[in-house]
């Protein structure tokens, strides 16, 4: 679902309007090129994110469909099912910025990342930069939109 840009906060405004849960109801990738929309983990994926009062963050989400596994490859599936990390986060304009210590993803650990975000009543949309995922370089250019509601 998209956010119009005239329906969202004010540049500027404090953490206190992120602080809370936020419970997941849309993950998709846009490409650049057209436009198209595809979502990664399934129609139905699931996930949190938790902005506490004291500057830290919790963001989690899964794909749809997850089962466990005992091979090799269905755990390793389960890995590329699933986002996770907390680290400690701030507001800058339209910007919430993570600076992670934990993630699923070694790879995160000890850098900042980045995302843009607009709220609109109980609505939170997250808008990851411009960017070629390895997970479908051929498209080239993509960004994810997450779209959060408050619990």
């Amino acid at each position: 679902m998209h956010i119009p840009d005239d329906s969202h906060r004010p540049a500027g405004a404090t953490c206190d309007e992120v602080v809370g849960t936020w419970r997941l109801v849309a993950y998709d990738v846009e490409i650049a090129g057209s436009g198209e929309r595809f979502p990664p983990m399934g129609e139905r994926p699931s996930g949190y994110v938790i902005f506490s009062a004291q500057g830290r963050v919790w963001f989690m989400l899964t794909a749809e469909g997850r089962e466990p596994g005992d091979t090799d490859r269905e755990l390793a599936r389960l890995l590329e099912t699933l986002i996770a990390y907390t680290g400690r986060y701030r507001i800058e304009g339209d910007d919430w910025i993570t600076a992670v210590d934990v993630a699923w993803n070694p790879a995160w650990v000890g850098t900042e990342q980045r995302r843009q975000f607009r709220l609109a009543d109980d609505r939170l949309e997250v808008l990851t930069p411009w960017r070629v995922m390895p997970n479908w370089a051929e498209k080239g250019d993509t960004r994810s939109i997450i779209t959060f509601v408050r619990e």
